[in-house]
C-alpha cells in the first residue's frame, strides 16, 4: 500500500520569480518582446476558469501565429506518422517492421535533441527553427515521391525496397526534435511566464487538432487516393508551419552564447544533477511512454483484432487526440494548481490504467468476445471500436493533463541559458519514450499475443509510478509559486 498523496493545492497565480528570470513587460499591448518575464501576474484575477484560457493569444501576436502555423502544419506531419506506418505494414506485412520506424530513428533523434538543445542557446531560435523545419520539409518531399514510385511499381508486380523509407523518416524525425526542441524554448521569450501554463494548455489543444484530424484524414485518404497523396498533403500544410515561424521576432542568445560542442553540454548536464524535480519529470514520462504506446499495434488491431483497416487505424489514433482536445478546453482551473508534481503523478496513474482497459479489450477481440471481424471497414467490431475508442481517449486525456504541469515545471524553473538543452533533452524523452514504447509493443507483440503490451504494461505503469515518485519526495512537494529545478 503506497502512501496517500497530497491533495491537489488550488489558489492565486505564482507571486514570486526564480532563476534569474527577468520581469515581464507591462501588459497594455500585444508582446513581442524577445526578455523572458516574471511568474507574477498583475490584478490576477480570483476566478477560477472552466474552460482554457485564450490570454497568450491575446499577450502575444507572435505566438499567436506560430501556434496556428504549428496546429495547422501539425496535422499534415500526423498525417505522415499514419501513412508511413501503413506503408510498411502494406509493404511487409509485420508490426515489427512498422515498430522499426522508431527504433531506427532513436539514436539520431537522442544526437538531434542534444545538439538541436545546444544550437538553440548558442544562436537565432528563430534562425534555428527556420532551418530544422526546411530540413523535415524536404524529408516529406523524399517520402512523396518514394511513395508513388512503390505505388508505380506495384502496378507492374513488384515493390520498392523498405529501407529509404525508414532514412527518410529517420531524417524528418531528427529535424522534428531540433524544430521541438527550439520552438517550446522559444515560448518564454515571446510571453510573460504568468501564462506559460496557459499556453501549455493551449498546445495541448493544438496536439488535440493535429492528432483528431491528422490520422482519422491520413486513413481516409489512404483508403480513397492512396499513401502518395497523403504525403504530398502534408508537403502543402507545411506552409502554414513556416509562415508562423517567419513571424516571430529575432530570437538571439541574451547573454553569452556558448557554443555548441562538449563545454555546452557539460554545462547541462551540470545543471541536470541539480535539478531533481526537472529529471523526475523525464523519468515518469518515459515510464509512461515505453510501457503504454500501443499505436505501432494499431495497423494489426485494425487488420485482426477490431477490423475495419485504415480506418479503424485512423479512428482509434485520433480518440486519443479527441481526449488531448477535451482535456485542453477544460484546462481553466490549471491556472490554479500549485502541486505540479502530484497532478503529473496522478495523471499518469490513470493513464496506465486506460492502457491496461486497451489490452483487455484487445485480449477480448481477439477472443471472440465481440463476434467475428474483417480487414474491410464493413466488418468492424462496433462494441470493440468504442471501447478501445473510450481507453485511447482517456489515455489521451491524462498523458495532457500531465504534459501541461512537465512542461511548465521545466519552462519556469530552468533559467533562459538553459531553455535550449533541457527543452532538447525534453524533446528526446517526449519523442525517444514513444520510440522505445514501440519497440516494446512490437517486441512482446511478436512474442507473447497482440494484447500482451497494452495489458501488461499498463500495471507496470502504475506501479512503477508509485515507486519512483515515493522514492523523490520533492517531486511530489513541488510547489509552482516558488519553481525550483
Amino acid at each position: 500500500m503506497t502512501e496517500p498523496q497530497p491533495p491537489l493545492e488550488t489558489g492565486a497565480e505564482p507571486s514570486t520569480g526564480a532563476h534569474g528570470i527577468l520581469p515581464a513587460a507591462p501588459l497594455t499591448g500585444p508582446i513581442e518582446t524577445v526578455e523572458p518575464a516574471a511568474p507574477t501576474e498583475p490584478g490576477a484575477p480570483a476566478r477560477k476558469r472552466r474552460f482554457v484560457d485564450l490570454a497568450p493569444l491575446k499577450a502575444s501576436p507572435a505566438f499567436a501565429r506560430l501556434w496556428i502555423g504549428s496546429a495547422i502544419s501539425g496535422i499534415g506531419a500526423q498525417m505522415t506518422i499514419v501513412a508511413v506506418g501503413l506503408q510498411i505494414f502494406d509493404m511487409t506485412g509485420s508490426t515489427m517492421m512498422v515498430a522499426l520506424v522508431g527504433g531506427v530513428a532513436l539514436l539520431p533523434m537522442v544526437v538531434a535533441g542534444l545538439w538541436g538543445g545546444m544550437l538553440a542557446d548558442a544562436f537565432d531560435r528563430r534562425l534555428v527553427l527556420m532551418l530544422s523545419s526546411l530540413t523535415g520539409w524536404a524529408a516529406v518531399l523524399g517520402l512523396v515521391a518514394l511513395s508513388a514510385w512503390d505505388a508505380a511499381l506495384v502496378a507492374d508486380g513488384g515493390r520498392a525496397a523498405v529501407w529509404p523509407f525508414y532514412v527518410l523518416t529517420t531524417l524528418n524525425t531528427v529535424a522534428a526534435t531540433i524544430s521541438g526542441a527550439t520552438r517550446s524554448a522559444v515560448t518564454p521569450r515571446i510571453l510573460p511566464a504568468h501564462l506559460i501554463s496557459r499556453a501549455a494548455a493551449l498546445n495541448g489543444i493544438a496536439i488535440g487538432i493535429m492528432l483528431t484530424a491528422g490520422p482519422a484524414a491520413a486513413g481516409v485518404l489512404v483508403a480513397t487516393v492512396g499513401l502518395p497523396v497523403t504525403f504530398a498533403v502534408d508537403a502543402v500544410l507545411f506552409t502554414a508551419g513556416f509562415l508562423g515561424i517567419v513571424g516571430l521576432p529575432k530570437l538571439p542568445p541574451l547573454g553569452e552564447a556558448v557554443r555548441p560542442g562538449l563545454a555546452s553540454l557539460r554545462d547541462g548536464v551540470r545543471f541536470m544533477r541539480q535539478a531533481p524535480n526537472i529529471r523526475m519529470s523525464f523519468v515518469v514520462d518515459i515510464i509512461a511512454m515505453t510501457f503504454g504506446r500501443p499505436f505501432a499495434l494499431l495497423p494489426a488491431v485494425g487488420a485482426v483484432a477490431i477490423g475495419g483497416g485504415p480506418i479503424t487505424v485512423g479512428v482509434l489514433t485520433a480518440a486519443a487526440a479527441v481526449g488531448t482536445l477535451l482535456a485542453s478546453l477544460l484546462s481553466g482551473p490549471v491556472a490554479h494548481v500549485h502541486r505540479h508534481g502530484v497532478a503529473v503523478a496522478r495523471a499518469i496513474t490513470a493513464y496506465g490504467g486506460c492502457v491496461a482497459l486497451l489490452g483487455l479489450v484487445i485480449l477480448g477481440a481477439m477472443s471472440g468476445w465481440f463476434g467475428p471481424v474483417g480487414a474491410d471497414w464493413s466488418r468492424v467490431s462496433w462494441p470493440a471500436l468504442a471501447l478501445a475508442a473510450l481507453a485511447l481517449a482517456g489515455m489521451g486525456a491524462s498523458d495532457e493533463i500531465s504534459a501541461i504541469f512537465r512542461s511548465t515545471m521545466l519552462l519556469t524553473a530552468a533559467p533562459d541559458d538553459m531553455r535550449g538543452r533541457t527543452q532538447g533533452l525534453f524533446t528526446v524523452v517526449v519523442a525517444g519514450g514513444p520510440r522505445i514504447g514501440d519497440l516494446y509493443a512490437g517486441a512482446a507483440a511478436s512474442l507473447v499475443a497482440l494484447w500482451a503490451p497494452p495489458l501488461f504494461g499498463g500495471f507496470v505503469i502504475i506501479v512503477l509510478i508509485a515507486v519512483v515518485t515515493r522514492a523523490q519526495r520533492t517531486f511530489l512537494a513541488y510547489d509552482a509559486r516558488h519553481p525550483t529545478p
